[in-house]
């Protein structure tokens, strides 16, 4: 059963009705699924598995991971817990006193011989082959969450322990806090813990403290956002400005002054524009890894606050991090015997990764973290606002460019979802789950991504299929060159390999712009092998009852599909395809797509016969979306009234290829300038 408010108050509240209590009410809800499954006061915080395959512990992990679940179970639902037991220090939940519960398990988890100990960093490493300092366990991961519930429980947990209890958990904590880590966001699980024992009274090494600081500065790549690994995404949110603001907090202003003041500053940089990532229902995008932990990225806005100078407009925050909530909490599909699936809605493996177990969803709790803020707090008593969606005129489609995380947003007004186009990614050939997650053309709002057909095709992708050599070729690394009078333009590379020579990889340079409810494309072909099938896949299309039929206009034809969602409300999509296309077909679905079991995803063609051949270059597309009982009009399905090209032969080999709109407004197409300008 779905989480249901009470009473909504939509005077404070006009867009969503929640408030404060709704929160404490939607924390009882989610943990009160979880705790149906935590038997006694002594049974860890353990949820039923129905995945046993990809996510651990299983036949392919070793033993300690065990212990790291119990800790996962306990660390991460503490994150909804801490601030329950804050507000209500006698809480109960089938039938355990929530501060009871977690005082008793944080201490197990600490204390060795205990069976639900688990397990110092010392203890695993010890046994470990010669690590050469590279050993990082899950543990490390979970201390943070812990320290940080902590903290918000102090004086209903923390002080009530026994000095001996205290630095039994201390010790803990400190063999983490110096212990190796990884290099990316897990750097702040260590800084935390450090912070934390600071705060409590105990030595730590500075100088770790300041290694760490200095490299999670060192990340920064601009525009609020934070480079993970070699990658961007909502760890950015989740990670670094939610962690980085409470560091700032509890040690960095009074003891590293100058880190702690740009962690601020980037902080406040990522507030300028990071509303706009949630669409006009506040909903998150399916993009990036761990997505499983879904509306964990509205985490940001709330830990802003921990700052000296918080710069987020509180009414817009709650309104996105409340309809974020009610983005998955409104649905019966997102638990599993009353926890949280793996999965963005209902359980979807392709989406899952080998470092997630089954409690790793209750990382959502991270959005929770608002409760620590009271309730005269301004982030609880503003009005909800709705930010540009509420400043946007009828047809208008705002684009936001970011060139430090290379970043592109489009919101769009007329059918209220979010666009996102991604650059600087470079993924193995052949993991197929991080060219899903990262290796998109874009990203939207309304319909997530969609994993490969039977078939090899796949939906918001092009793929190249070279029969004459058994060869099927996907993006997996996608190049940012920037907008350029309005034009974003990209490089896409098809099983890209940096030992490889880049002449020897299939290449389609990428231009596109933002049309009323969707996007526009004029990509150019730079491909050195042939004969080859070009196909590429609208969004996937969530509607099980989905009709489709072809319109045409001149030498443009279409594909028009309409259906219900699974919130039973009409959706439309439209993908045309103009000059350098063959066809354009429909494929249905089963098991691809994490909003419904059956989908259709629409997909354009061409074909090329040899290598050394002039023909059409540059393949001119559009797919666009709506919501509503209204479908399209002719001039949203046809939006070009007229494709002008520089060569006779009108193939776009050379020189701009100009576009020109119904709208009245023209785009030209000029790759002249993306060789020289690309960035990964």
């Amino acid at each position: 059963m779905h989480f249901v408010p009470e009473n909504p108050d939509y005077s404070l509240s006009p867009y969503t009705g929640l408030t404060r209590k709704h929160w404490i009410d939607a924390a009882k809800y989610i943990l009160g699924g979880v705790f149906r499954h935590v038997k006694t006061m002594d049974s860890p915080v353990l949820v039923p598995r129905y995945e046993t395959e990809i996510t651990y512990p299983n036949s392919h992990t070793p033993a300690w991971k065990v212990q790291a679940e119990y800790y996962e179970g306990l660390a991460r639902s503490f994150f909804i817990a801490a601030p329950l037991i804050a507000n209500e220090p006698d809480v109960v939940l089938n039938g355990k006193n929530l501060r009871e519960y977690y005082k008793k398990h944080i201490l197990r988890s600490c204390t060795p011989g205990d069976e639900q100990y688990v397990l110092s960093y010392s203890d695993m490493d010890k046994d470990s082959a010669p690590s050469f300092g590279l050993h990082t366990y899950q543990q490390t991961v979970e201390t943070c969450a812990i320290v940080i519930g902590l903290v918000t429980t102090k004086k209903e947990i923390w002080d009530t322990y026994t000095k001996e209890e205290k630095d039994i958990i201390a010790s803990f904590i400190h063999d983490y806090a110096e212990g190796t880590t990884a290099t990316q966001n897990w750097r702040l699980f260590n800084m935390l813990d450090l912070a934390f024992l600071h705060m409590m009274g105990y030595e730590i090494d500075k100088s770790i403290m300041r290694e760490h600081a200095q490299a999670i500065l060192s990340y920064y790549a601009g525009d609020g956002w934070y480079r993970d690994g070699h990658t961007f995404d909502y760890y950015s949110a989740w990670a670094f400005q939610v962690y980085g603001a409470i560091w700032c907090k509890w040690y960095g202003y009074d003891n590293e002054p100058y880190i702690a003041a740009a962690f601020e500053k980037n902080s406040n940089e990522l507030m300028k524009t990071y509303d706009r990532f949630f669409d006009k229902d506040g909903h998150v995008t399916m993009w990036g890894r761990s997505s499983i932990y879904r509306n964990a990225a509205t985490a940001a806005f709330a830990a802003n606050f921990n700052l000296q100078n918080p710069t987020v407009n509180p009414g817009l925050a709650r309104r996105i991090a409340s309809g974020a909530l009610m983005q998955f909490f409104s649905r019966d599909d997102i638990l599993y015997e009353g926890a949280p699936v793996l999965g963005f809605y209902g359980p979807f493996t392709p989406m899952v990764q080998g470092y997630s177990c089954a409690e790793s969803p209750l990382w959502l709790g991270k959005a929770f973290l608002c409760l620590e803020l009271d309730e005269n707090h301004p982030f609880w008593t503003a009005k909800e606002e709705n930010g540009v969606w509420d400043k946007m005129e009828d047809g208008e489609s705002l684009e936001t460019v970011l060139d430090g995380p290379a970043l592109d947003i489009v919101n769009h007004h007329d059918n209220g979802s979010m666009e996102l186009r991604t650059g600087k990614i470079l993924k193995k050939a052949g993991d197929s789950n991080a060219r899903w997650c990262y290796a998109k053309l874009s990203y939207n709002s309304h319909y997530p991504w969609e994993s490969d057909l039977p078939s090899g095709l796949s939906a918001s992708a092009y793929v190249l299929k070279e029969d004459d050599i058994s060869r099927t070729e996907q993006i997996n690394s996608i190049l940012w060159s920037g907008v350029r009078n309005d034009v974003l333009y990209r490089r896409a590379m098809f099983d890209f390999d940096t030992s490889m020579d880049y002449h020897w990889t299939s290449i389609i340079d990428l231009a596109d712009f933002p049309v009323a409810n969707g996007l526009m494309r004029a990509d150019k072909l730079r491909l050195f092998h042939k004969p080859v099938d070009i196909y590429l896949g609208s969004y996937g299309f969530p509607c099980p009852d989905a009709e489709y039929h072809i319109e045409s206009c001149g030498n443009a034809k279409a594909v028009v599909i309409s259906g219900h969602g699974s919130d039973g409300k009409w959706r439309h999509m439209a993908m045309t395809i103009y000059g350098g296309w063959d066809d354009i077909f429909v494929e249905k679905s089963q098991g691809t797509n994490p909003d419904t079991s059956e989908s259709f995803i629409i997909f354009a063609h061409a074909r090329r016969e040899k290598v050394f051949s002039y023909d059409p270059y540059v393949l001119i597309s559009q797919v666009i979306t709506k919501e509503g009982e209204i479908g399209f009009s002719e001039d949203d399905v046809f939006s070009i009234s007229e494709v002008k090209y520089t060569d006779k032969e009108e193939c776009g080999g050379y020189g701009p290829v100009t576009m020109k709109m119904k709208t009245g407004k023209s785009y030209i197409i000029d790759f002249s300038l993306i060789e020289g300008r690309i960035m990964l």
